[in-house]
This record gives C-alpha cells, sequence and structure tokens, in this order.
C-alpha cells in the first residue's frame, strides 16, 4: 500500500473526515425544519438517513476556488468531469459535467435550488456546471446515493444541488487575481450582490448578483507535457503522404522524417505528432446574473420569482487542417519522382495545410432559467410548487484556420498547391484566398416544468416521541432539443471538421409523474423511510421506482443508515432523435485492411468515417443501488465515519468501444456495423458520404450491456480547542472495491479500478485531507492536500502498456484575514509544491503527455482575494 495510503486510512479511523450534523450539534443550537436534498419531507436537518455532502461557499473561496468544475475536483466520490479543456477538439461548447462514481456524466442529476435546469443543448446528456450562476450559491449539496423514487431520471449516482442565498439583505463585492508562477493561464474574477428588505419585517426580499470571470489559455507550447512522447499521431502531415488505391503509403521526406513539420517516422510513410498546438487550457470568460425576489403574501404563504442567466465564451486551439482525400493525376508539376507509381492512376494524398495556421473556435454557451414558485402551508401541510422555463442554446463558430475544402483540392489538383514542399507566391496566396470563417453549429435545448410537493406529520403512531410524516408530489416537464448544421458553411468546411452537412437533430417529449415519500419512527431510535415515484414518457413508456431507507441511533454517539433503490435514465433526446450524421473515427485500424498495424499502410493508424446519429429504439437505462453506513460522535469535536455503496446498471446506452469494434478478434461478431466501399475499404474523407463510395462504420446509440461498481466514502472531522485558536482537521475519502462494464450485451465484463479501460481509469483510492487554524474570527489558515492514487496505463499503444500512471498528489495553502467586520482578504497558493500532472499515453483527449481530466497543468499558482460587505 502506498504510504499515503496508508497514513490517509490511519486518520480516517482515528480522525476521519467530514462532519456528520445529526451528531455535532451544540445543545443549545435551535434548529430549523428543511428540506434536505434527497428527501420531499420537511425536517430537522439533523434527522438525514442519506449520505449528503455540504459544502460551504465562505469556505471555499478561501480555499482559492472560484468555479464549479474547481470545486468539483475535490470531490472524492467523483471519478472525473469532463472539463472545458476538453472542448478543445470537440464540439462541446465549453461545457464541464460532473460524474459521481464514474457511471457517466449523464447518471449525476444537477438541481438549482432543488429543481432542474436545461441540459448541454449539444447533446442533452446533462446540464453544464459552468452555467450555474455561483456569485448567489451559499452551499451546495451532494447527495452520495441513487434518487429516482424522489427526482426521476438521471439521478443514479447521485444528486448536485446548488442552492442559492435566501432573505439576503446588504451589500457585497469580491474580487480575486489568479496567477501561475509559469506562462499563461492567469485569471480574474469579480463579483457585486446586494439585497433589500427583510422578508418578517416588510415583506418582501428582493436581490440580485452578478458575477464575472476570465481565464487566460495555456497554450501547448506553455508547458512541456507534450514533449514527453509524440502525441496526437495523424497520417495527414506537411509534407503529404501519398498512395495508390490501397497500396503502400509514401512520403518524400520518408528517409528520416526530419524535413517537415513534427514529422515521426512510421516505415515508408510520416505521421506528424500534432499536440505541440493542442491549448492545454482554453480561453474563456463567463459572465452570470441572478435576480430573486420573495413576497410575503401573509403570515401562510409567499411568492418567489427568481430569474438567471449566465453566458459562457471558450476559445479553443486545435492543429492545422487535415486534408484526406485530396487527388492528384501525373500530369501535376508536383507528382512525386516514385517509380513505383503508375503514371494512368492518380495517387491520394493526405496533406495538412500548415500555411493557415493552427484551428481556432469559439463556443458561446448561454443558459437561462425563469422561474416562480409559492410556498407555504395549508392545513398543516408544507407545501411547495414551481412553474419554470429552461433554456440553453450553444452556438460554435469557426475564427481562424479554416477554409474552403473544394478551393483546396482543386488547388491540390491543377498544381497550385504544392503538398510535397514549400509553396510558392501564388500557392501561398491562393490558400489565404481559400479561408473562411463562420457559425458551424448551433443547437437549443428548452424544458417546460411544473412541479409541486406537500409534507406534513401524522402523528407519533408507535410512540416513537417522533411524528411520522408524508410526502407527496407531482412532475411535468416538456422537453425540447435541436442541433443544426449551418449547412453552406459547414460543406465548406467538412473535411477539415468532420462535421456533417446535413446535421439537423430535432426531437421533444412530454414527461408525467407522481411520487411519495412517508417516514415512520417505529422506535425512538428508529427510522424507516419509504418512497416510490412513476414517470411516464411519451416516447418510450413507464417506469416505476421504489426506495428504503432508515436511520438507527441506539444512543446519541452512534448512527446507522442504509437504503435500497432502483433508478433509470431515461434515454435523451440527442440519443432518441438525432439524425444520422458522417463524421471522422478516432485513430483506429481496419481489423480487415491492416493485418499489421506496424506496416506501411494507410488502413493503420488512422481516421475513418463513421455513422453516428439516435435510436428511437432505445430502452432506459435501469439500476439497483444500496448504502449502508455508520456514523460516530463520541465528543461535540470528533466525528467520523463509513458509508458503503453499491450500483447495478443494465442497458447502458451508448457505442461500442472502439477497442472491441476495431478488434480483429471481434470482427466476426460485429461486421454487420461495416459498410465498405465497392473497393472493399473504409473512407478517410467525409466528401465521399453519404453515396455509393462511402465506407463507414455504423455507430449509432445502442444498449449495451451493464455497468456493476462497489465502495465506501470515509468522513468525518476533529476539532482542537486551544489558548491559540482553534485547529480542525478531516479527511474525506473514497475506495472503490470493484468497477466492472460490459461493452455490448452479454460481452466480457471489463475490470476498470486501477486501469486505464475504454476512455479512462477509475481511481482505488481518492482522498482531500484539511488542516485549517483559525483564532479568534480573524485570522485563518489551512493546508488542504487531494490524492488520486496510481494505475495501468492506455494500453491502445506498446508504451502505454508498459506505463503505469504514477498517483497524483497536490496540496493547497491559504490563509484569510477579517480586517473589520466589512472586510476580509485572502491569499493562498494552489499546488504549493508544483506537481506536475503524471505522464499518461492516453489517447482519448487531444492533450498528450497526461490526462487533463484527472490533473492540472496550471502548476504552481498564487492568488489574491478581496471581500467587501455593506
Amino acid at each position: 500500500m502506498h504510504k499515503l495510503n496508508a497514513v490517509s486510512l490511519a486518520v480516517a479511523t482515528i480522525v476521519a473526515a467530514a462532519s456528520f450534523p445529526a451528531l455535532a450539534q451544540e445543545a443549545d443550537q435551535t434548529l430549523e425544519r428543511v428540506v434536505v436534498t434527497g428527501s420531499a419531507i420537511k425536517r430537522l436537518d439533523a434527522e438525514t438517513s442519506v449520505p449528503v455532502t455540504t459544502f460551504k461557499m465562505t469556505e471555499l473561496r478561501e480555499q482559492g476556488l472560484t468555479t464549479v468544475e474547481q470545486i468539483l475536483s475535490t470531490l472524492t466520490a467523483s471519478q472525473s468531469s469532463m472539463g472545458t479543456s476538453q472542448s478543445v477538439g470537440s464540439s462541446t461548447g465549453g461545457a464541464s459535467f460532473a460524474d459521481m462514481r464514474g457511471i457517466g456524466a449523464n447518471k449525476t442529476l444537477v438541481l438549482l435550488n432543488g429543481r432542474r435546469i436545461a441540459n448541454n443543448a449539444f447533446d442533452g446528456s446533462a446540464p453544464d456546471l459552468n452555467m450555474i450562476p455561483l456569485a448567489a450559491i451559499e452551499r451546495i449539496e451532494v447527495l452520495r446515493d441513487g434518487a429516482s423514487s424522489l427526482y426521476g431520471t438521471d439521478a443514479i449516482g447521485g444528486v448536485i444541488n446548488f442552492i442559492t442565498k435566501n432573505n439576503y439583505t446588504g451589500g457585497t463585492i469580491s474580487a480575486g487575481f489568479d496567477a501561475p508562477q509559469k506562462s499563461g493561464g492567469k485569471s480574474g474574477n469579480i463579483n457585486v450582490g446586494y439585497g433589500f428588505g427583510d422578508l418578517d419585517k416588510d415583506g418582501f426580499n428582493l436581490f440580485g448578483f452578478v458575477d464575472y470571470q476570465k481565464q487566460n489559455s495555456i497554450s501547448g507550447s506553455q508547458r512541456d507535457y507534450n514533449t514527453r512522447y509524440d502525441g496526437g499521431l495523424s497520417t495527414s502531415t506537411d509534407p503529404a503522404n501519398y498512395y495508390q488505391g490501397s497500396g503502400t503509403v509514401y512520403n518524400p521526406a520518408a528517409t528520416d522524417c526530419t524535413n517537415g513539420t513534427n514529422l515521426v517516422k512510421a516505415g515508408t510513410f510520416c505521421r506528424m505528432s500534432t499536440s505541440s498546438y493542442v491549448d492545454y487550457v482554453p480561453k474563456s470568460e463567463r459572465a452570470s446574473g441572478m435576480l430573486k425576489g420573495t413576497f410575503k403574501l401573509n403570515n401562510d404563504h409567499q411568492l418567489g420569482l427568481e430569474y438567471f442567466v449566465t453566458r459562457s465564451v471558450v476559445q479553443t486551439q486545435i492543429a492545422p487542417v487535415p486534408y484526406a482525400g485530396l487527388s492528384m493525376t501525373s500530369d501535376n508539376q508536383y507528382w512525386p519522382d516514385n517509380s513505383a507509381l503508375d503514371t494512368s492512376q492518380p495517387i491520394t494524398v493526405k496533406w495538412r495545410d500548415t500555411v493557415s495556421g493552427p484551428r481556432q473556435d469559439k463556443n458561446i454557451n448561454q443558459q437561462q432559467r425563469f422561474l416562480a414558485s409559492l410556498d407555504g402551508n395549508v392545513a398543516g401541510w408544507d407545501y411547495s410548487a414551481g412553474l419554470s422555463y429552461n433554456q440553453n442554446r450553444v452556438t460554435e463558430k469557426l475564427t481562424h484556420g479554416y477554409a474552403n475544402g473544394d478551393m483546396i483540392a482543386s488547388g491540390v489538383a491543377d498544381g497550385t498547391i504544392n503538398p510535397f514542399g514549400d509553396q510558392t507566391a501564388d500557392g501561398i496566396a491562393y490558400i489565404q484566398s481559400a479561408a473562411v470563417a463562420g457559425t458551424l453549429l448551433y443547437g437549443k435545448g428548452e424544458t417546460y416544468n411544473f412541479d409541486a410537493h406537500a409534507s406534513r406529520e401524522l402523528g407519533d403512531w408507535l410512540g416513537a416521541g417522533r411524528e411520522a410524516a408524508l410526502a407527496v408530489g407531482t412532475e411535468l416537464r416538456h422537453e425540447k432539443f435541436s442541433q443544426k448544421a449551418n449547412t453552406d458553411f459547414a460543406t465548406l468546411v467538412q473535411d477539415s471538421t468532420g462535421v456533417d452537412p446535413n446535421t439537423n437533430s430535432v426531437g421533444s417529449r412530454s414527461v408525467y409523474a407522481l411520487y411519495s415519500e412517508l417516514n415512520v419512527p417505529l422506535h425512538k431510535t428508529l427510522d424507516v423511510t419509504a418512497a416510490i415515484r412513476y414517470d411516464k414518457y411519451s416516447d418510450f413508456g413507464n417506469t416505476t421506482n421504489p426506495k428504503v431507507s432508515f436511520r438507527f441511533q441506539p444512543v446519541k454517539e452512534v448512527l446507522f443508515r442504509g437504503s435500497l433503490s432502483t433508478g433509470f435514465r431515461a434515454p435523451s433526446l440527442y440519443e432518441l432523435y438525432a439524425t444520422n450524421t458522417y463524421t471522422n473515427s478516432s485513430t483506429v485500424s481496419d481489423p480487415v485492411n491492416c493485418p499489421d498495424t506496424t506496416a506501411s499502410n494507410i488502413n493503420c493508424k488512422t481516421q475513418f468515417i463513421v455513422m453516428n446519429g439516435g435510436n428511437s429504439e432505445l430502452k432506459p437505462e435501469k439500476s439497483k443501488s444500496a448504502t449502508l453506513g455508520m456514523q460516530f460522535s463520541p465528543t461535540a469535536d470528533l466525528a467520523f465515519g463509513i458509508d458503503l455503496w453499491w450500483i447495478r446498471i443494465k442497458n447502458l446506452i451508448g457505442t461500442i468501444g472502439d477497442a472491441s469494434l476495431y478488434s480483429a478478434d471481434n470482427y466476426d461478431q460485429f461486421s454487420q456495423y461495416y459498410h465498405r466501399n465497392s473497393a472493399g475499404e473504409l473512407s478517410q474523407s467525409g466528401n465521399a458520404c453519404p453515396g455509393e463510395n462511402c465506407g463507414y462504420v455504423d455507430v449509432r446509440q445502442q444498449n449495451l450491456g451493464g455497468n456493476n461498481t462497489n465502495g465506501f466514502d470515509l468522513n468525518g472531522n476533529y476539532r482542537l480547542r486551544t489558548p491559540y485558536g482553534n485547529f480542525t482537521f478531516g479527511l474525506n475519502s473514497t475506495y472503490v472495491t470493484k468497477y466492472e462494464y460490459q461493452e455490448y450485451q452479454n460481452g466480457p465484463w471489463i475490470q476498470n479500478v486501477g486501469t486505464y479501460a475504454s476512455n479512462g481509469p477509475v481511481f482505488r483510492w481518492q482522498h482531500t485531507l484539511t488542516a485549517v487554524w483559525s483564532y479568534a474570527e480573524t485570522y485563518t489558515v489551512g493546508l488542504t492536500g487531494h490524492y488520486k492514487s496510481s494505475y495501468k496505463d492506455d494500453a491502445s499503444t506498446d508504451e502505454g502498456a508498459a506505463n503505469t500512471v504514477g498517483s497524483y498528489t497536490t496540496f493547497d495553502l491559504f490563509g484569510n484575514y477579517k480586517a473589520t467586520k466589512q472586510l476580509s482578504l485572502t491569499a493562498g497558493v494552489r499546488n504549493l509544491f508544483d506537481r506536475d500532472p503524471p505522464l499518461s499515453y492516453q489517447q482519448a483527449v487531444f492533450q498528450a503527455g497526461y490526462d487533463p481530466r484527472y490533473t492540472d497543468p496550471t502548476g504552481r499558482t498564487f492568488y489574491v482575494r478581496g471581500t467587501y460587505n455593506f
């Protein structure tokens, strides 16, 4: 066992980690009845029987965490998050997603004040975390348990509920600046808020917050991780590779592959390493605003009106445009001097346009929600009803480095462009004249939602000293989705984007739901809660999901809790209704036409055309999950515990993984997905598709196999009181005992814990350790450590198969000084010891040399924050 593992486990046993509020309440504290994430019953916040982690925004800001992406990276129950960096080279609109338990971002439900927001419009799988109006957030509650019996779809892995301030008065202004020690990546943010009106005295409260954040990019030339190996290899090069039919591939620089741009020798031809062009962190700007008003109608009822809007602009950069299907005949002045060529036949040229420079795009993402709510009490029932409109709009614009593909093809064919050497002045002018920029894709997602629930106490049925409680609720939701290409422009740049100009996906559906929850104290020490929800979808049918949980507290210091539930995830509108489109695969080899992946064969380690699209016959994913936990608080200053969790999923929705789909051993099983052209080949240029000469692989959505995972969370804290201040020590840990999945129905179970499989690893251990000293509510100094265990690397390359990605440990140091009641100042250092991300040969994302989904390339970063309240 790694030394840090042993230390962390010992600390967990003796001290443990995050506090359990039920056992650490001061005797004289007044508890208010509230709705806790994971329950519809208004109850004391100390009565929870489900594992909930709470983040307070005041503490997070002291630690220098200013984005949701940063905050959730500290959550050990989250295996990974798809961050903004993964928008580089892919059409995500710059979105960031959470992934509880590593079972997929689409199985983590994200709420704002307990209600849904619209999913990202480009794939419809989950809400973009960057769209949360963070300046108005007071706390974040994370339910580490399935909750489909209450919330319906998507709540298989857990629920993340962002809760805004309430009844806020006064004003606040906060500003901060982050400066990495290395070049690039500077960022700043400022937010302002003001509220007036006391709800109890004045009968109303109105407040608003605005926030602005800016992040500079970190380019591939500002960090040297991409020099660890030749990453992002491509068969489209400068000078170009060429071949006839399906014969041997050549390159005029192939003697040593040094007389060109980032070339790597591959037998008789070259590959190009593209990773130096790729942004590690893209440039981004975000502005958000929220306005919330609460009006007291009388002593029993209040009206709430809430509006938020967020606009995010993310700019990314990748390597220059590759052209895979250019044609040249022997009368061309640049015809290669190669006696092996048949001059009566054309050659196919794979060239990269380095003259135009790297490709750059701009993703504009806008989210808004309007909510009207009514809360109060009628005949002993606490009720809440809401009517909301949610919208997400995403636009992807190409801003630099792209060209009219037809003009480039003509320029190569007629000898204006030299794909095998330096360009003439006329060639450069021609390429520059082919440059284009414009809108490529735009998407829109809308959700109309009405929800209502009510709860009340029913009396002490069994003499337990506490009353039984019942909640009932309903939800009606209408969802709309569209994603369209700007056809005329997309046609010009099809070769350089892989986006099908015919992309036009449209879908809608309605959802109706009823649910109920009953909590019954069986004894003064034992509560049992049962919940059930019925959902009916207009496009695939209905589903019913129950949940049973218990809370057993034999003595004040010890509590046991557990749950058993089923869950589901409905196919997204994108998965159901996306039109069939043709685009590029990842770098793979044809299992038939590439018998030896080391050969000089154009069908080896290259990109083919695949057909994406939805499937209206998809069934929902189904799950079963359970938790069992114990919390122990022997004193008011010490609390620790453990929660075991278990999740089983079937009918996973997705596409067959590349490792299985392109394996020669599986070809007979998957041959029905291969649609070859008349020459028996797969196309490498989108210009051939659709059509008679289109060879493609069908990778449309389907229900795959299953997923089994289990493990445990450790949580607790310890407070040491001294004359010199209070010291608080804490640890949050997650250990994954098992994680296995199937890539297709009835396929073999693939083990993923501590091993990179499919598209990523599952970490055996994750820890977040904290030590904080505070004195007289004036001074605070803290140290936070983050740890991820090692794993076997991506085995799709020989280097990766032999590599173990090292464990990743970083420490953050911060200090806070409260100068006056109004003014507080914070300074700190993230990644105190300037830990570099460990070497990884992953091929899933464009950044090379490390994995940006789990590590941070920024390095040691200094930050300052100032907040003034008035």
